[in-house]
């Protein structure tokens, strides 16, 4: 496979799920708007926050407002990152690979990349039929993926791609609720802070299966660790970071070639934080400082797969 399909395969899926893991966020910051319609504005800026675009927004939306946050998350042209460039990037790059992609995989992206720049009636729409929609063609998408595309070197470049999007993404949707939404002191333990928590759990579609894991009282420590540790759950960082390993093992044996030092010393250093250390230790240590160093390792393991597969010329 050359290095250029590979990499656009990765970029996809990896835009996809980013696409999608921001609708997440939104319908955290309305659920959380719902419950507290007297909230101060830091419950959506802080959404700004974790996608890390402050600077850019504050240039674009001095004077913030809910509205403003809405818009420069789905559809800001001047934002890389809104929802609506997300798909249309990665509707360009299947556009260049085409032939790789099964058919009806590119029309659905297709569709979906035309809905959200040239049909005003969906903008008219409430946000939460926006949200819904949107969310409901990225999953149409993976199962696209994952029932149409051979299991060879394609399917394993755009696997990993979204799972190193969906760990990260996922680690900053717990920081937004641990770290930029934490309540007054006396909130702690009460009813709005427990809403707030729950409501995270259903933007990770996952209180149901928290719940058939933890039957008891509804805790930061117990929504953390079944976030980021739970091996079985497969939006949790733990889950994630298990398949990085093991596409990134498939992948070594499907090219012959073993995989760079330092692209296992990085895969390494993954493993041994997040899938072993008790959730009591990362909090006492400081979950929002875990968090960060956990955005800086998958940095690091996605400037590693860049050196080792997408910067020569055949991956294979």
């Amino acid at each position: 496979m050359l290095c250029r399909v590979a990499d656009s395969l990765y970029w996809i899926f990896r835009y996809i799920e980013r696409a999608e893991n921001l609708v997440r966020f939104l319908e955290v910051g309305w659920s959380v708007s719902l419950d507290n319609p007297s909230g101060n504005p830091s419950q959506w800026t802080s959404l700004i926050d974790a996608c890390a675009d402050r600077g850019l927004f504050e240039k674009l939306h001095p004077t913030a407002s809910p509205t403003d946050v809405i818009t420069f998350i789905t559809r800001q042209p001047e934002n890389p990152n809104a929802i609506s460039n997300c798909i249309a990037i990665a509707r360009e790059n299947a556009r260049q690979i085409r032939d790789t992609l099964p058919t009806d995989l590119f029309e659905e992206l297709n569709a979906l990349h035309l809905l959200l720049q040239d049909d005003p009636l969906f903008w008219q729409q409430r946000l939460p039929e926006q949200l819904q929609q949107i969310r409901r063609s990225c999953q149409t998408l993976y199962g696209l993926q994952n029932s149409t595309m051979q299991r060879d070197q394609s399917w394993l470049f755009a696997n990993l791609g979204c799972l190193i999007e969906r760990a990260d993404k996922t680690a900053r949707m717990l920081d937004v609720k641990y770290f930029l939404l934490l309540p007054s002191p006396e909130d702690v333990g009460g009813p709005l802070d427990e809403l707030q928590w729950i409501a995270l759990l259903r933007s990770l579609s996952g209180y149901q299966m928290f719940r058939r894991k933890q039957s008891l009282e509804i805790t930061p420590a117990r929504v953390a660790g079944f976030v980021l540790l739970n091996r079985q759950f497969p939006r949790s960082v733990s889950y994630c970071i298990e398949e990085i390993i093991s596409t990134v093992d498939r992948i070594e044996r499907s090219t012959a070639n073993p995989v760079q030092a330092d692209l296992r010393q990085a895969l390494e250093a993954l493993r041994i934080t997040w899938t072993t250390m008790p959730i009591e230790d990362l909090i006492n240590i400081g979950l929002h400082q875990g968090i960060d160093h956990l955005q800086s390792q998958l940095n690091a393991v996605h400037g590693q797969l860049q050196q080792t597969y997408f910067t020569t010329s055949p991956c294979a």
